[in-house]
């Protein structure tokens, strides 16, 4: 009786911060060699969405040949309630079994996971994909790239020691004026910074609804179209923000909010 083979190894494969802006970042000078050669060797992904990834493999092969061309490369898509609720039973997500997409590892291909932008499994689904690989004993190894929560932390001068990622505010005015003042009396409190995100198109109102409703002394960290040509990354008193009226953060490029101390 024949052996099965070794599982594969799965490899979270980050993506540049440019998706759905107007330009593109080089990626030489996002991503190092050796995440674009990994990328390049891989024929078999699971990901977000299968559009984006084949862009971003035709970049790729823009600098290191593709080991398959895009139309043989093997996509699958994670499942749309998986984007949707995210794939945490405990974060109030679906309790999803990642097991059935894992069949090329297990038949000892490597296996690619990967966002429209970003490290997968970060603010983004994917993390039951990297579940189910240690579960069936495969090999797991996250490359290097970009993740716009911690480059956005790292330049807002707000603790970095000790802080949360809140995923996103309520949409309703009242509903998300009290999630501010929640999130603003535990980092006050216990000196965590909190993070959050918002849709492009609604940076507007969630930054309106900041400055209006924290403590005149709770700082206010923006970064926008990180890695990008456009960047903009401010950092400032809640009572320092009511003074800029003019401001206003872009409705194109995706941003990362922070409040803290």
């Amino acid at each position: 009786m024949t052996a099965p083979p070794a599982p594969g190894t799965l490899y979270l494969v980050p993506a540049p911060l440019d998706f759905g802006c107007d330009s593109e970042t080089p990626l030489a000078s996002v991503l190092p060699d050796g995440t674009l050669r990994q990328a390049a060797a891989l024929t078999h992904w699971v990901c977000e969405n299968a559009r984006s990834l084949r862009a971003y493999l035709k970049r790729i092969d823009a600098v290191h040949p593709l080991a398959a061309a895009l139309q043989q490369q093997h996509i699958t898509e994670l499942p749309r309630q998986v984007h949707k609720k995210g794939d945490h039973a405990s974060a109030g997500g679906a309790a999803f079994d990642a097991r059935p997409l894992l069949a090329p590892l297990l038949a000892g291909h490597d296996l690619g996971l990967a966002s429209e932008a970003g490290m997968p499994a970060v603010a983004d689904p994917g993390s039951s994909v990297v579940r189910a690989a240690h579960d069936a004993g495969a090999r797991v190894v996250p490359l290097v790239g970009p993740v716009s929560l911690l480059l956005a932390l790292a330049a807002s001068g707000l603790n970095g020691q000790s802080f949360a990622f809140v995923g996103y505010l309520p949409q309703d005015g009242a509903a998300r004026a009290q999630r501010i003042r929640e999130l603003e009396t535990l980092a006050l409190r216990t000196g965590q910074s909190q993070l959050f995100i918002e849709t492009p198109y609604r940076n507007a109102a969630l930054w309106q609804a900041l400055v209006q409703h924290l403590r005149p002394d709770t700082r206010l960290a923006l970064a926008q179209g990180l890695t990008l040509a456009q960047a903009q990354i401010h950092s400032r008193r809640a009572r320092q923000w009511r003074e800029r009226a003019d401001f206003a953060p872009a409705a194109h490029l995706p941003a990362v909010f922070a409040i803290g101390q």
